[in-house]
């Protein structure tokens, strides 16, 4: 039995917010474009075992077509996952358990989560709700919860992740690799973060299927405003040395050209690193070798600059247990739509995957876990985007810098939509502007994650019921 702590806590409210999002360039997703999103953001009040109360903060973009790929229509499919929000704050509200933030989300994530939407999607009837769906809807009140326990001791929250505030270590909610000799007892997420966190970190910019690459690739439909359409322009203008460049994963013969074209231009323009996200397309990872075996032949210095390859293959790993080991030898192999907790990172570590991909959109808990795991094990991590625009980008870039990445973050609202984190560029320049090929987290700062919301402009209007 473990013993309970004044700190624990519990959540008492909870209002939500839905804030629509049109991009300014079309983003290709795999098979789909997204050309709006519905930011959740949610305000949550908790209290502690002394009665203490405090409020939090979280958000994630609701990306329809990353977390939900399919034939349904998109409408259906929003319409569901906002649907699935709504429902989720209510089991939040009813969810009585008192604990630490992340030991109250483990809870959470493992016992109500999983039946809950077991249940919704029996009662919604059709195609179901995948759990990633699930994950990033949790997501928004699961940030929150941590904001508003640091903001409760007015303690940064990354400082709270230790054993003066959590009665369980992670050898209560981990288990390691049989053959690994690792041991998290006695350990907490605190053991497995840089102790010396960067106030800057290199981003990486955002290359999309449908993205212009030279002035061929115009159409004239793309917009005139202040900000860069060529890559060149993009690359000069933010002093990038970091390209994520997207593929199609079912037509080689465009993807290695893809790489072939951007590879050179970075050559040209000094970038430095790039990385190839086929968005779960591929089948067979001889698709994959066969790129990478062309690469290395015919264009060396671009297939050296090729830092990692991303989630090629079906995020489904249970059902799509590809043995990847052919493809981890000749780059690094990085899970991301599939780490949707701790236990995928060790499934996908069995099928031969070198590294992990988080995002704080499959929730602040889920991340830390997996990045604990996957350090414990001697894989490498990365921070990916969802395309976090407002508060979203704050916790993201906070985790990567926490997190110790093999290089920096990515980052692209601000190719996608710029406009839509005005009020919060105002307070944080540096994470909504990319300068000299990085991002300045120095503005972060106070309680919480540092959002700084009480000097941010926006009008969020009534919350949703």
């Amino acid at each position: 039995m473990f013993r309970t702590l004044s700190t624990d806590i519990c959540v008492k409210d909870i209002d939500l917010f839905l804030i629509p999002v049109k991009t300014r360039v079309p983003l290709k997703f795999g098979s789909e474009t997204l050309l709006t999103v519905t930011c959740a953001r949610a305000r949550v009040t908790v209290e502690d075992r002394t009665g203490k109360i405090s409020v939090g903060w979280g958000e994630t973009p609701l990306s329809v077509q990353w977390v939900w790929p399919s034939q349904l229509p998109y409408s259906e499919r929003h319409t569901c996952l906002i649907d699935f929000c709504k429902a989720l704050r209510k089991e939040w509200l009813d969810f009585e358990e008192q604990a630490h933030p992340i030991l109250l989300a483990h809870s959470f994530l493992k016992n109500i989560l999983h039946p809950f939407q077991d249940r919704f999607n029996a009662d919604r009837g059709g195609e179901p709700m995948p759990y990633l769906a699930g994950l990033v809807a949790a997501s928004v009140f699961d940030q929150a919860i941590h904001d508003a326990f640091g903001i409760l001791h007015e303690l940064d929250t990354y400082e709270t992740y230790h054993s003066e505030f959590m009665n369980q270590d992670l050898g209560s909610m981990l288990t390691p690799a049989n053959d690994s000799g690792v041991s998290f007892k006695g350990k907490y997420p605190a053991d497995f973060m840089v102790k010396s966190v960067p106030t800057q970190l290199p981003v990486w910019h955002l290359v999309g299927g449908l993205d212009p690459v030279s002035p061929e690739d115009l159409t004239g439909d793309e917009p005139n405003d202040e900000y860069p359409v060529l890559l060149r322009d993009w690359i000069e203008r933010d002093g990038l040395y970091c390209l994520k460049v997207k593929l199609r994963g079912n037509d080689s013969e465009w993807d290695y050209q893809r790489l072939k074209t951007i590879g050179q231009i970075s050559i040209e323009t000094g970038v430095e690193f790039l990385t190839a996200d086929f968005n779960c397309t591929v089948q067979d990872p001889n698709y994959v070798n066969q790129i990478l075996d062309q690469l290395q032949r015919d264009q060396p210095t671009i297939f050296s600059m090729l830092l990692y390859v991303e989630q090629p293959f079906p995020y489904d790993l249970e059902k799509h247990r590809i043995d990847v080991k052919s493809v981890s030898q000749r780059k690094p192999l990085f899970l991301d739509e599939s780490a949707h907790d701790w236990n995928f990172v060790k499934l996908g570590r069995q099928l031969g995957w070198s590294g992990v991909a988080l995002k704080t959109c499959k929730t602040q808990t889920g991340a830390l876990l997996s990045l604990c795991w996957a350090r414990a094990h001697g894989m490498p991590l990365m921070v990916q985007d969802l395309t976090n625009p407002m508060l979203a980008q704050i916790p993201h870039v906070r985790l990567a810098a926490h997190a110790g990445t093999i290089m920096g973050v990515e980052s692209n609202s601000m190719q996608f939509y710029p406009d839509a984190s005005k009020p919060e560029e105002s307070v944080h320049p540096g994470l909504y502007r990319r300068r000299q090929g990085l991002l300045d987290l120095s503005t972060i700062g106070g309680p919480g994650f540092g959002y700084r919301n009480d000097e941010i402009k926006r009008d969020l209007g009534h919350a949703t019921t």
